[in-house]
């Protein structure tokens, strides 16, 4: 197939959709929506076709449906999760280089139907075209399938990403270490603890903390030395989320 130019439409024998179904664990009733999952909107601004649609609505479907099975996982992943960690475990799953990363273990990339644009710029590897193109999938199996076939295909994909989840919340690891996870995970990046006051005599010294991103200060605590002191400003930063959790992907 010349990825180039215009698509043909697949039909139920065609090798390559053959082998991404089983690499899904899906086999679609209605082939189209598979075709259209893969279809990035750069091939539709280069040919003349009026039926034909790129991804982006299936990205849309897709992004809500994974949104909910993810929650629904996690919810039984960790069954005394609080409300905040439940939010930040969510949105660290479906982060873009998340879904990018499952996309390339799937070669989704090699399966894209792309414009000579994104063709000469090394489209099928661009984490936002992969993430777009897995969501968009998961859209067209709920719409062929139903929300047991989507959950199914979630759940399969991201099983190691919540047993990690599972695994370490199993280890209670305290509030620092939580705190070093979740910088790690959206910022790439470890949080700075900087003492902001230090009084009273040698046996009895209060220290007073402050937690920050780069030149940001998020949280402070108060120890009767630096370790206690950062361990409560983490755990007041992370009491914080809880009631205002991150939004990010």
């Amino acid at each position: 197939m010349d990825r180039l130019a215009e698509p043909s439409r697949p039909s139920p024998g065609l090798p390559g959709l053959d082998r991404l179904q089983k690499a899904l664990g899906y086999r679609f009733r209605d082939l189209s929506l598979l075709e259209e999952a893969l279809t990035h909107r750069s091939l539709l601004n280069e040919i003349n076709d009026r039926g034909k649609r790129d991804n982006e609505r299936l990205e849309f479907l897709g992004d809500a449906v994974l949104g909910l099975v993810v929650a629904e996982l996690l919810m039984k992943a960790l069954p005394e999760g609080r409300e905040g960690d439940l939010t930040l475990n969510r949105a660290a799953l479906v982060k873009r280089k998340k879904l990018a990363d499952i996309a390339r273990r799937l070669s989704l990339g090699d399966y894209l139907y792309l414009g000579k644009g994104e063709e000469r710029t090394a489209g099928r590897q661009k984490i936002s075209i992969l993430a777009d193109a897995f969501e968009a999938v998961v859209g067209a199996v709920f719409l062929d399938g139903g929300f047991d076939s989507a959950r199914t295909l979630v759940q399969d994909h991201f099983a190691e990403y919540l047993e990690d989840i599972r695994n370490r919340h199993q280890a209670t690891p305290d509030p620092k270490t939580r705190v070093q996870e979740l910088f790690l995970a959206f910022f790439h990046t470890s949080p700075v603890y900087e003492v902001i006051e230090e009084s009273g005599p040698e046996h009895a010294k209060s220290f007073h903390v402050r937690l920050c991103l780069k030149n940001l200060s998020l949280a402070s605590g108060r120890g009767t030395n630096k370790k206690e002191a950062e361990q409560d400003a983490a755990e007041r930063f992370l009491r914080h989320l809880e009631g205002n959790p991150l939004g990010m992907r």
